[in-house]
């Protein structure tokens, strides 16, 4: 626009040039003086508000330029919230992820505990059972009694040990423990030999002697 502008000036200052050469006289000259000046004037002002209205686009752009520079700065803000968000959204769906999957694990170690548990529990309940009919066999012969007593622990009672005193109690406990094993203990008045009976009738698994073995103990003892 400011080409144009120069343009148009050379084209009235030919003019100008050319109207000068083509008259004499001083009044044509004055006109054309006056033409010249008023072109002059008319050129600068128009050029004035040229380049007033090229500062004011030059502002709008400068303006409108940093109003973007800003929304991107905020766009790019939210962008990078929503990027940390999904991020930490990831890890914990990935924890949730890790906790679920060792809830399951203890669930399915729960389960089977409670059906060894539940195994083992049937099976001590079969052979305290079988105990118990094999000492129903000796109580008339060996003057025994049996007792369930706290901890799931059967107490068993001899008598007619003591030629003496009859009536006198002989007694011990037993339990099964975790491994189904024979536990004897609480043996009144104390066996010394008690620990090898144990370990006896845990190889044998043979009850029956080992009352009867544990009777002979009672007796040794008496005797002694």
């Amino acid at each position: 626009m400011v080409e144009d502008q120069l343009a148009l000036l050379d084209k009235n200052i030919n003019e100008f040039w050319n109207k000068f050469k083509s008259t004499d006289t001083a009044c044509q000259m004055a006109g054309l003086r006056d033409a010249y000046k008023d072109s002059i004037k008319t050129f600068s002002e128009k050029l004035s508000m040229k380049l007033k209205e090229e500062e004011r686009m030059v502002e709008m752009f400068l303006e409108y330029q940093n109003q973007i520079s800003k929304q991107n700065m905020l766009i790019q803000e939210k962008k990078d919230n929503l990027l940390q968000l999904i991020a930490e959204v990831k890890d914990k769906k990935q924890e949730l992820e890790v906790v679920t999957a060792k809830i399951q694990d203890l669930k399915e170690e729960y389960s089977r505990k409670k059906e060894t548990i539940s195994t083992a529990n049937k099976s001590n309940a079969e052979k305290l059972k079988r105990l118990q009919k094999s000492a129903d066999l000796y109580k008339d012969r060996l003057g025994l009694e049996i007792r369930k007593i706290y901890g799931d622990k059967l107490q068993f009672i001899f008598t007619n040990i003591d030629p003496k005193h009859p009536e006198s109690p002989f007694m011990f406990s037993l339990r099964l423990n975790e491994a189904r094993d024979y536990e004897v203990s609480d043996s009144s008045p104390h066996l010394e030999c008690l620990a090898e009976l144990q370990e006896n009738v845990r190889k044998t698994n043979n009850f029956s002697a080992f009352l009867a073995n544990v009777r002979k103990a009672f007796t040794a003892k008496v005797n002694n």
